[in-house]
């Protein structure tokens, strides 16, 4: 009998099942490396991960704190720093990224720095950060939305996905040509981009979630692929690595927790000595 799964599994081996082996891929905390590392172990043993504070071919050993944890990784060819990070984005050599979601409206522009007025907001959010570049320059990037919102028009513009549709977004000059979002996954269901108009497409919905619960959330005419299907259910390999990799954040803070406690203990012992 097949293993029962949660959203967030299935979310981050939806995620996973994007990276191609021999890709370059930016990684970032939460979903983006458990699916990153799953992939790298299970289909794509060459591609190349990568994190925005500069450490590149890793191979992550658990989920890491923040962008610059190295103590998560192993194996890593070099390190380098952040400017040659972005610098290798802007020289094309960045196949996939992944970035969080607060806003995105229906050519996948997106905003991640506040909700409501700029200077009076309902909501201050993380900012810019490197979506502005990644989302620019990166050849394909994967958008995860987990409690955003669909708008007809952001509150901020933070990162560029196809501008007004069509072909404005090459038009623009960004690098290079035929970039952009392929991908919108919620949890509810997961969008592509139509080819010739690049709005959002509704490709595939979760178990559990109709086309209707969908449109609810949607302020435009939503176009449905004519090829709808359910999400691909996850094989229990899969299902295994993720809870071998990262168990659930109240299981992690506690073992983080016992741990820390035992090497205060050792180290005060070993003084006593």
């Amino acid at each position: 009998m097949a293993k029962k799964y949660t959203l967030d599994e299935l979310l981050i081996i939806t995620a996973a099942r994007e990276i191609r082996d021999g890709e370059n891929v930016i990684l970032g905390v939460g979903l983006p490396t458990t699916a990153g590392a799953m992939a790298k172990a299970l289909h794509a043993p060459h591609a190349t991960l990568m994190m925005e504070s500069g450490i590149l071919d890793i191979e992550p050993l658990v989920p890491p704190n923040h962008i610059a944890d190295a103590h998560s990784c192993r194996g890593f060819s070099y390190a380098t720093d952040l400017f040659s990070m972005f610098t290798m984005t802007y020289r094309g050599y960045v196949d996939v990224c992944f970035l969080g979601v607060a806003q995105v409206d229906r050519f996948g522009n997106i905003n991640t720095t506040v909700i409501g007025d700029y200077y009076k907001p309902k909501m201050r959010l993380p900012g810019s950060g490197g979506a502005p570049d990644f989302l620019s320059y990166a050849k394909k990037t994967i958008l995860t939305m987990r409690g955003g919102e669909f708008v007809n028009k952001l509150d901020y513009f933070t990162s560029p996905g196809y501008l007004d549709g069509g072909d404005s977004r090459d038009a623009s000059g960004l690098f290079p040509k035929g970039s952009g979002p392929v991908m919108l996954l919620t949890t509810k269901g997961v969008f592509r981009f139509d080819e010739k108009t690049k709005e959002l497409l509704l490709a595939k919905v979760h178990p559990g979630v109709s086309v209707d619960d969908i449109r609810k959330d949607i302020p435009w005419d939503l176009k449905i692929a004519p090829d709808l299907a359910e999400t691909d259910r996850p094989t229990d390999v899969e299902i295994d690595f993720i809870r071998r990799f990262a168990p659930t954040e109240a299981v992690g803070r506690k073992l983080m927790y016992e741990l820390a406690i035992a090497h205060s203990f050792n180290k005060a012992l070993a003084r006593g000595k």
